[in-house]
């Protein structure tokens, strides 16, 4: 009996050339990674690549953005399940999103890659379009979970989130540097001490 051979969908093809961009960029750097390098290292052809990107620059932009996408979704998620500010926080630290998002298990890599977008200002929109987003979620998971935000005098939603993924980023760049002073939930241990400050006015 004939084995049917089954060819990769277009999304198995781009998961592919994501992880194996990844594992080139992480070993040899951006600059010096070769389209024919990540074709190979994920086991397709030059003409693969290029059915499914462009050009690399298509293919960092797209990496950035399904990064973004699935980040999102896993907040979103969550907000679905825990509409208490505290058991939202409990929760988003006891998951784990990264185990199928390369960008998400390498970190320093997500931001040389954020940083290779950013040098070109005709790239700029991309990212910024992806941070309003961010932004916006924030800003609806700080209203949802907080019944005093919006009231005046109290919590600006937008401005809160804003303030938050400015500190994760901040914390996510901090533990690049210096871990050994910067816990991996130095951001969440933030966040629940400025919700017992607030809480206290």
């Amino acid at each position: 009996m004939s084995r049917v051979r089954t060819r990769p969908t277009r999304a198995d093809t781009r998961e592919r050339l994501f992880e194996a961009a990844a594992r080139v960029f992480e070993e040899r750097g951006i600059g010096a990674a070769s389209i024919e390098v990540i074709a190979a290292a994920a086991g397709f052809s030059r003409g693969a690549f290029y059915s499914n990107f462009a050009s690399k620059d298509e293919l960092i932009i797209v990496m950035l953005e399904d990064h973004a996408e699935r980040s999102l979704q896993h907040h979103r998620d969550l907000l679905a399940r825990h509409r208490d500010t505290t058991d939202y926080i409990v929760a988003l630290g006891a998951t784990e999103r990264s185990r199928q998002d390369p960008l998400g298990r390498l970190p320093l890599l997500h931001m040389e890659l954020i940083l290779f977008v950013a040098r070109a200002k005709k790239r700029r929109p991309e990212l910024a379009k992806r941070l309003r987003a961010r932004r916006a979620l924030t800003a609806e998971i700080v209203a949802v979970t907080n019944p005093a935000a919006g009231r005046k005098g109290r919590i600006d939603p937008a401005w809160a989130g804003a303030t938050l993924l400015a500190m994760e980023d901040g914390f996510r760049l901090h533990r690049l540097i210096d871990p050994d002073t910067t816990p991996a939930d130095s951001f969440l241990k933030a966040v629940s001490e400025l919700r017992r400050i607030i809480a206290r006015r």
